[in-house]
């Protein structure tokens, strides 16, 4: 996917290295201090005194303590500001998604505007390990989520490693598809779709809701579609890109991750959809681009 050098979106909540708020709910002992807490030294009276007899007999022979621990400023420069050094060390892969969160928002603000709806942004919410949403708690394990209770997307970096490596599922667009799917549920929600869902599962069995849920789940991959085609329509597609999104859809579908992790296939179960579902209804996207024609709840799927 050729997409450095283009927008980057300014929604882009980033929690990283942040201790998730609500005290301990993942049952793991104790509480992480957020970085910059404050610590005990560990230092007796008396190794103080001896610290500061050393620092004011060096001061007095002309010697800069703190030039010697590496403090000091080299050439006197000032420091430089805290935006400026975040931009340094801002790494490709924030980059990255903030590119296709950019994509995501010029799509759908001009599909949903020619649908007569308003399209509200979401904020991405980059994290590692933990965090909190309106949705609740939920580990890195969770994988991506879109929380409607808030209309944010949640993502922990380190799945894209996983995605590759557990998965099999390697390349940029495999990990935009992730991003656009997620972003399909946002869709789904300002229309209405989610939260009617959420209204009827009280009444649902357990059998209902998953096949429900799968219907749904597809109907993201088929949004995660439209998105593909408009950014293909633009001429950001390298080639195989289409190969690797379809890929990752083959290798998330309910029946192949059964077969990967227990060695045999729970229909009953699935609630996201098989491989062949998921890598259908995201090609149908692909290939319509419309909202009409992502209908999986009157629809076979």
């Amino acid at each position: 996917m050729d997409w450095k050098g283009r927008r980057q979106s300014d929604n882009i909540e980033d929690r990283r290295g942040r201790a998730p708020r609500g005290g301990n709910p993942f049952g793991r002992g104790g509480i992480r201090l957020p970085s910059g807490g404050v610590r005990r030294s560990g230092m007796s009276i008396k190794t103080i005194i001896i610290i500061g007899v050393i620092y004011l007999g060096l001061k007095l022979i002309g010697i800069d303590p703190l030039q010697l621990l590496g403090g000091a400023n080299p050439g006197g420069q000032p420091p430089a500001p805290a935006n400026q050094i975040s931009e340094t060390r801002k790494d490709e892969m924030t980059q990255f998604v903030a590119t296709v969160l950019a994509e995501t928002e010029d799509v759908w603000n001009g599909v949903m505007q020619s649908q007569g709806f308003e399209y509200a942004e979401p904020k991405l919410v980059l994290f590692s390990g933990a965090v909190t949403s309106a949705c609740g708690n939920a580990s890195a394990a969770s994988g991506p989520f879109y929380c409607p209770g808030d209309q944010k997307v949640y993502i922990d970096l380190s799945f894209f490693d996983e995605l590759a490596q557990r998965f099999k599922a390697s390349g940029d667009f495999a990990q935009a598809y992730v991003l656009a799917h997620e972003v399909g549920h946002h869709v789904q929600n300002l229309i209405g779709v989610l939260p009617k869902f959420n209204q009827m599962r009280p009444s649902m069995s357990q059998s209902e809701e998953n096949q429900m849920s799968v219907r749904v789940e597809l109907q993201a991959d088929c949004f995660a579609g439209i998105w593909g085609h408009y950014t293909a329509q633009k001429g950001l597609l390298e080639r195989g890109d289409l190969e690797e999104a379809l890929n990752a859809a083959q290798q998330i579908g309910d029946d192949t991750l059964q077969r990967r992790t227990q060695g045999y296939v729970v229909p009953e179960s699935f609630n996201h959809g098989t491989s062949a579902q998921r890598k259908a209804w995201f090609a149908r996207g692909f290939e319509e681009g419309r909202l009409d024609a992502c209908d999986t709840f009157n629809n076979p799927v």
